[in-house]
């Protein structure tokens, strides 16, 4: 669903109100988002502002009564912002390859301030933060590299790609792809075999068919014995695949490359506090680029996910205090 056609078919809120309904409760039986209860009753009214919901829910379990709407305890909670535009927004970021800054979408949309849309902004990648677990581990054919986000290198001359950069501040960024199927990208603070051995142990299936990585030797201590087993690596000083195999790394890097021309052709630079974020949203795009309805995926998930007020976007991690 193109920008075209999400303003066509919700040009008001309420139309907006009515397909979040639907994604929040597809079954057709509304229930209270605080007890759970399906007894409720309708409340229709007249509002002089056209950012606050005329339709209301009220819960009939006596020892509730909360009054609701389809927004809330969802991303869109407490929200001053047009539903319509929520959508507008939502349309133009899962569809920009390269994503698109804060400040683009407050010209395009006619936000009224930077911080306003800036919080939208994140409150959708949020949405696009998948879950962690067994089911959603990388299998198959795993290839795994590293890259750097933030300070300028100083390298002169030539010099191997992607070098790390002689700056005072870094991040290192571990991309793991799985061969014909989906990346992700951690944002790890070092390089160390511990923090390599965690990210790998919690993202791949423990069994993978194979595991491809440069020649960097912090692998051949970051794996345990059976990983070892199914590892391979290519020597880039030489070669960028080895000959007469399938075994490069030329995937994953393929995925840095998307990555960092839309850190730097869209934001220009990021706040390494909400690196995490960005990644979430250039994974979680990329994951989902042959879904044909990325639209209406990505709004189901943000009717299914607890608000993020804006304290929580920006308070200081725990360790940076």
């Amino acid at each position: 669903m193109n920008l075209i056609d999400v303003t066509q078919k919700f040009p008001n809120d309420e139309e907006c109100l009515k397909y979040i309904e639907q994604m929040r409760w597809p079954d057709g039986i509304v229930r209270c988002p605080i007890c759970g209860c399906d007894r409720i009753s309708r409340i229709t009214r007249k509002s002089a502002s056209k950012n606050v919901r005329k339709s209301l829910y009220q819960c009939l379990e006596p020892t509730c009564k909360q009054q609701f709407s389809a927004t809330s305890g969802t991303i869109f909670n407490d929200s001053h912002l047009p539903l319509h535009k929520w959508f507008m927004a939502l349309a133009i970021v899962v569809d920009a390859k390269k994503s698109i800054s804060a400040n683009q979408l407050k010209e395009h949309l006619g936000i009224g301030s930077y911080r306003t849309a800036w919080y939208m902004a994140h409150r959708i990648r949020k949405a696009m933060v998948e879950e962690t677990g067994p089911f959603n581990q990388l299998r198959g054919i795993v290839e795994l590299d590293e890259t750097y986000i933030g300070g300028k290198s100083k390298r002169r001359g030539g010099g191997a790609r992607n070098q790390k950069p002689r700056a005072e501040k870094f991040d290192m960024v571990l991309g793991m792809r799985e061969r014909g199927g989906r990346v992700k990208f951690v944002h790890i603070q070092d390089g160390k075999k511990e923090t390599i051995r965690e990210a790998v142990n919690k993202h791949v299936v423990p069994n993978p068919h194979r595991l491809y990585t440069d020649s960097a030797a912090v692998y051949d201590f970051a794996f345990d014995r059976e990983l070892k087993k199914k590892h391979r690596a290519v020597n880039h000083s030489i070669e960028w695949i080895v000959p007469g195999t399938r075994i490069h790394t030329n995937t994953v890097e393929s995925s840095f490359s998307l990555l960092k021309r839309g850190l730097i052709g869209s934001f220009h630079r990021v706040s390494i506090k909400h690196l995490h974020r960005y990644l979430s949203e250039f994974e979680f795009r990329f994951n989902i680029r042959k879904d044909e309805d990325r639209f209406s995926r990505t709004l189901r998930r943000m009717a299914g996910i607890a608000p993020m007020p804006y304290v929580e976007l920006i308070a200081v991690p725990k360790g940076e205090a």
